[in-house]
């Protein structure tokens, strides 16, 4: 893929490199000209330019972007090129990293933002994730379809435990995508059991996260969720 990265601080020149690594074609855009370095990213191509000027993006041919990263410490100038990247430019993914919590409610389809990402989100989710038994944690939320990566960690009393995946009746708009267990990450099939420790990984909408806690957990879940809330 050709990804267009806009900020070339710590976290743009980070993502470009692990991009260009997994072989994609990086072009890093920075304003500042004190912030360019090739030779930190050599394999990228550097553009100095104003990522939030829309004569630039034209010369720096976003539209030929598959995907656009809104990567700078600022959320305004985030969500400006995100907007423009959308709207202007059709980039099918535009990715955009939130600085400030407060602000990620602006982070939405709206602004041509389709997957938002805020440290404090994922660092939340991460330790909800590893000390949670018995809950659904939240892990990423993909804007443009509403739709959540979300994990269970099953415990003993699941009413599920034992049982193979396709006598478990997932409602509809949710998938399981992978089950974590122990060193193992397992593609589900229909046949495989599930086990008391395993962490279920799904996708799903906000709309039936519910549901899927209901089935996965017990109806008793929804209620004691509920009650914490």
């Amino acid at each position: 893929m050709r990804i267009a990265i806009a900020g070339a601080g710590n976290v743009g020149r980070s993502i470009a490199q692990e991009l260009i690594d997994n072989g994609h074609q990086v072009m890093l855009i920075e304003r500042q000209p004190k912030m360019l370095r090739p030779d930190r990213v050599p394999a990228a191509d550097w553009v100095l330019a104003d990522a939030c000027e829309l004569a630039s993006l034209e010369e720096a041919n976003l539209a030929g972007c598959d995907v656009v990263v809104a990567a700078t410490g600022d959320d305004k100038v985030n969500l400006v090129v995100s907007l423009l990247a959308k709207t202007e430019f059709a980039v099918p993914r535009v990715v955009a990293r939130v600085n400030r919590a407060e602000n990620e409610w602006l982070f939405t389809e709206q602004w041509g933002v389709d997957v938002a990402v805020s440290k404090p989100r994922v660092m939340a989710a991460l330790v909800e994730e590893a000390v949670t038994v018995g809950d659904l944690v939240r892990l990423m939320t993909f804007r443009q379809g509403e739709a959540n990566l979300v994990e269970i960690t099953l415990p003993p009393t699941a009413p599920y435990v034992g049982q193979p995946i396709h006598a478990v009746p997932i409602p509809r708009d949710a998938a399981l995508v992978a089950i974590l267990r122990g060193k193992r990450v397992l593609v589900p099939s229909p046949d495989d059991p599930i086990e008391a420790g395993d962490e279920l990984i799904f996708v799903c909408t906000a709309a039936v996260e519910n549901e899927v806690r209901a089935v996965i957990l017990g109806p008793d879940s929804v209620d004691r969720k509920r009650e914490r809330s």
